[in-house]
C-alpha cells in the first residue's frame, strides 16, 4: 500500500471572482480520482483550498485538508489560489510515496516540484496560455519558472493537446495521457440498446457553452420531421431565461425540457437513454460531462474545442464537427448502434481505478 497526496485547490469552476458555494463536493472530478486511488488499495489525502469547502458538513472516506488562501487581490482563489502553508506541510510530511499536483501553471505545483521532484507528477490540462493580464504571467511562468525551476518533476498531460503544449517548456512529459477518471461503479451500463428518442445537454447555462446553438441545431433536426424527439437540458446559469425565450420563439416548448441542476444519480438515467450528449462550447478544456457520457455508453456530438475531442474522433465515440447542425444529429441517430458499441468498449479506459494505477506506472517508469 502506497501513500498518495493529491494537491488540487480548485475543486470546481467559478466563472467569476465570487466562488459559488455548493452543498457537496462528491460529484467533483478530483474527488472521484481520489476514490480511484483508494479503491486501488492506496491511502490518499486531498489538499484543497478552503474557499471551495462545501457549506454542509460531509464525511469522506479519505482525509481532505482545507488550506487557507491569502492575498486574494493578487492570487484570486477562483483561478490562482496561493496557500503559503503548503511549503511547511510538504517539508514536515515526508511519508507520501507519490504527489499528484494539478497544473504546471500553479503555485502549489511549483512548491511540490521544488521540494519533492522525484515523487511529484504534475497532472496538466491546459493547452494554451492563460489569458489573464494579456498572457504575460503565463508566458513568464512557462518560459522561466517551469522551464528552469520545475524541470525535474514529471508532467502527465490530460490530453494530446495539453501534451503538445507543455512539451515546449518541460523536458519530462510522459507519452501516456491520463484523462479525468470516472467511478464506473456509479455509472453502471444499463441496456445500452434501449436508447430513447432524446438528446441531452449537461452544462452550465452560460454564454461560452453556446447552448443556443445546440437548440438551433435541434430545431433544424425537428423540422426535418423528427417531431418525436426531446432535448433535455440539465444545468443552471445566467443564460437560462434567454434560452427559454429562444425555445418559445422556435415553438419547441414540447420538445425541449429544462431540468435545472441535478445530482449525478438523477441525471444518469437521462444521459444513459439519450442518443447523444450534445456539446457546442467555444471554450473548454477536458469536459467531465463527456467522460461520464461515454462511460454510460452514450456517444457525443461535439465541436473540436474540448480536449476530449481528439480521442472521440480517433475511437469513433461520436462525431466531432465544428458548427454541427441537423445533419450531424441525423447521422449520430442513424449510426447510433455503432457509436454506442465503441463507447462501451472504451469505457474501461476511463475508470478512476485504471487511471490511478497508471499514475504509479508513470512515476516508476
Amino acid at each position: 500500500m502506497s501513500k498518495v497526496l493529491v494537491i488540487n485547490p480548485i475543486l470546481y469552476t467559478a466563472e467569476h471572482n465570487r466562488i459559488p458555494q455548493v452543498d457537496s463536493i462528491k460529484d467533483t472530478m478530483i474527488y472521484t480520482m481520489c476514490l480511484g486511488f483508494l479503491e486501488a488499495g492506496h491511502e490518499v489525502t486531498l489538499i484543497a483550498a478552503v474557499d471551495y469547502r462545501p457549506r454542509q458538513e460531509e464525511t469522506y472516506p479519505f482525509p481532505i485538508l482545507w488550506f487557507q488562501t491569502v492575498a486574494h487581490k493578487l492570487f484570486q482563489p477562483r483561478c490562482f489560489p496561493y496557500m503559503p502553508a503548503l511549503r511547511r506541510f510538504l517539508k514536515e510530511h515526508k511519508e507520501y510515496d507519490m504527489i499528484v499536483s494539478s497544473e504546471v501553471f500553479a503555485s502549489w505545483s511549483y512548491t511540490a516540484a521544488r521540494l519533492c521532484p522525484e515523487k511529484t507528477l504534475l497532472w496538466h490540462e491546459l493547452a494554451a496560455h492563460n489569458n489573464m493580464f494579456h498572457q504575460i504571467p503565463s508566458r513568464v511562468w512557462y518560459q522561466v519558472v517551469a522551464r528552469l525551476m520545475m524541470r525535474r518533476a514529471k508532467v502527465v498531460p490530460r490530453s494530446e493537446a495539453a501534451a503538445s503544449f507543455i512539451r515546449q517548456f518541460m523536458p519530462r512529459v510522459t507519452e501516456a495521457v491520463i484523462d479525468h477518471g470516472v467511478d464506473l461503479t456509479k455509472f453502471p451500463l444499463s441496456n445500452v440498446s434501449d436508447k430513447a428518442d432524446q438528446f441531452v445537454v449537461v452544462s452550465q447555462l452560460i454564454a461560452r457553452k453556446q447552448i443556443d446553438r445546440t437548440i438551433e441545431g435541434f430545431d433544424g433536426f425537428v423540422k426535418q420531421g423528427n417531431t418525436g424527439y426531446r432535448l433535455y437540458i440539465i444545468g443552471q446559469g445566467e443564460e437560462e431565461g434567454r434560452l427559454k425565450d429562444l425555445v418559445q420563439d422556435l415553438g419547441l416548448e414540447e420538445q425541449v425540457v429544462f431540468c435545472g441542476q441535478m445530482s449525478h444519480a438523477a441525471l444518469m438515467p437521462i444521459v444513459a437513454r439519450a442518443k447523444a450528449l450534445l456539446v457546442s462550447t467555444r471554450k473548454d478544456n477536458n469536459m467531465v460531462s463527456i467522460v461520464e457520457s461515454i462511460a454510460l455508453g452514450t456517444p457525443v456530438l461535439t465541436t473540436s474545442v474540448p480536449y476530449n475531442a481528439a480521442y472521440i474522433r480517433r475511437e469513433e465515440l461520436g462525431i466531432v464537427e465544428d458548427g454541427w447542425g441537423a445533419e450531424a444529429l441525423a447521422k449520430i441517430v442513424e449510426q447510433n448502434e455503432r457509436y454506442v458499441g465503441n463507447c462501451v468498449r472504451y469505457r474501461e479506459q476511463l475508470s478512476n481505478v485504471t487511471c490511478a494505477e497508471r499514475f504509479f506506472a508513470l512515476l516508476q517508469a
